[in-house]
């Protein structure tokens, strides 16, 4: 369903405060989950599947907001994949981590009545394992897990509008999105739930008749 911010989230100012977010292809992404996501990092940069995308309601129509995307890491631990087992193993604590950085929905600012319009998707947003990526990918580190997180920050008009920038913005987490960074898929189901569900990987289906 619809995601707030829970009761952390008195103080905010009207024009987010009333903001909520309703995660789409819920039922692929918790598919997925139940699975361990996986997700490809690549020095040239990948883009997420599935895509982030979500509902919009509760902006004011005509106020401007921006929306962005960070990565945070779900704790301290670098993993393993155990094949015999098929799971996820902890191989000692996380290397250092990278470069924080957030992805900007390129439509930003916009009015709230556009975001609302209709489903917000970030398909342009590309995750990376080059430190050095200077295309302003998502740095992550490959084998560890992270939490995407979204956020939507009113572009206050105020000459001081910095006094109150900790007020203008509302984040969501959806526990389901949670994924581990791969360079190469580990767990042969993922790639078979990839390769079923994404209409861009037609390529990789056995038995297709040719187009």
């Amino acid at each position: 369903g619809w995601a707030g911010e829970g009761p952390g989230a008195g103080g905010k100012n009207q024009r987010v405060c009333h903001a909520t977010a309703r995660l789409e292809m819920g039922t692929l992404w918790e598919e997925f989950n139940r699975l361990g996501t996986e997700m490809i990092v690549t020095k040239a940069g990948r883009r997420m599947f599935p895509t982030f995308q979500v509902k919009l309601s509760g902006l004011d129509p005509l106020a401007d907001y921006v929306l962005l995307m960070d990565f945070i890491p779900l704790d301290d631990k670098r993993y393993r994949y155990a094949f015999h087992s098929s799971s996820w193993l902890a191989a000692g604590r996380a290397d250092p981590a990278a470069p924080g950085r957030v992805h900007f929905h390129p439509d930003s600012p916009a009015k709230g009545a556009q975001w609302m319009r209709q489903i917000v998707s970030f398909d342009k947003l590309k995750l990376t394992n080059n430190l050095l990526d200077d295309n302003g990918h998502i740095i992550l580190n490959s084998m560890h897990r992270y939490q995407p997180r979204f956020h939507i920050v009113f572009v206050d008009p105020r000459r001081d509008s910095e006094r109150f920038a900790h007020q203008n913005f509302k984040s969501f987490s959806f526990p389901e999105t949670q994924f581990m960074a791969v360079t190469a898929y580990q767990n042969h189901r993922i790639t078979q739930l990839k390769i079923a569900s994404n209409p861009f990987a037609k390529g990789f289906r056995d038995g297709d008749p040719e187009p």
